[in-house]
């Protein structure tokens, strides 16, 4: 019997002020060993930069759309124009490896009880950050807190129905402190669908990382320590679990006191003043 044609994708990339790095996306989707694919670039920028880069011809169809800014109301755009079995929502500076497609499509074809794959992130030498967990996992609750982030999620079309729009309260570009989480939070509904969600580690997407000046690194603390907060409240978790996500930014902080680093100090206790505001929220 011949083989079943892999499922096809669907792409929301939401992109605001990037113009190289679309380009380097987009010229890794040129090279994936499977291109059964499309686009849906979500244009918030208030000029016509992308132009030149959008209206090149391309292995695969690419649709323009616009919205205003805002990571979840970008994406929301996009939901009405599904039409394809997968869907994922690559950065618009990520890079994929050229047989993640194929690989990903090949799962789902293979699992028909799969509702969506997470992966895993890392930078350009290969390495992930360290809260990054290394072994497969089916997602819970609980566990999906270190093995999912936005570009590294795949979803079959009917659960991304199923769960419907994304939280714009949260996310880049949201108008509260809870700017981030965004695609926390849309899992998190996905299991209370009933979904089943695995981890696979060995699935990786680039997305490079920069170094960070003390202010910037106490300012990303308390922007995510509040998403945090404000998952946790919103979705109900039980307080055993609460206070152990408050207790894990103490304790870095103790320790990075202990190893004598101000920078990483400051950077965990602005991250449990984060989630604490975010759960009061």
């Amino acid at each position: 019997m011949a083989d079943q044609p892999l499922p096809q994708f669907d792409l929301v990339v939401a992109t605001v002020d990037r113009v190289a790095e679309l380009e380097g996306l987009l010229e890794s989707l040129e090279r994936q060993t499977h291109q059964g694919f499309r686009v849906l670039v979500v244009d918030q920028n208030d000029d016509d930069r992308l132009g030149p880069v959008l209206e090149r011809d391309r292995s695969f169809e690419l649709t323009r759309l616009r919205s205003e800014r805002g990571l979840s109301r970008a994406r929301n755009a996009a939901l009405d124009h599904i039409r394809a079995e997968l869907v994922a929502f690559p950065d618009d500076d990520c890079v994929l490896p050229a047989d993640l497609f194929e690989r990903v499509a090949k799962r789902f074809a293979d699992r028909p009880q799969l509702g969506a794959l997470t992966g895993r992130a890392v930078d350009e030498q290969g390495d992930s950050s360290s809260p990054w967990a290394r072994d497969p996992a089916v997602l819970t609750r609980d566990n999906l807190w270190n093995r999912a982030i936005s570009f590294t999620i795949f979803m079959r079309a009917e659960l991304v129905d199923r769960v419907g729009a994304f939280d714009e309260a949260l996310g880049l570009g949201a108008r509260g402190p809870w700017s981030s989480g965004e695609e926390i939070d849309y899992l998190v509904r996905a299991l209370d669908t009933g979904a089943h969600v695995e981890y696979d580690p060995s699935l990786v997407v680039l997305h490079e990382r920069h170094d960070l000046s003390p202010s910037a690194l106490r300012s990303l603390g308390a922007r995510d320590g509040a998403s945090v907060g404000y998952i946790l409240r919103k979705h109900g978790y039980p307080l055993p679990t609460v206070a152990r996500m408050f207790v894990r930014p103490f304790g870095g902080a103790l320790l990075a006191l202990a190893r004598r680093d101000p920078a990483r100090t400051r950077f965990h206790l602005s991250t449990l003043r984060g989630r604490l505001l975010g759960y009061r929220s």
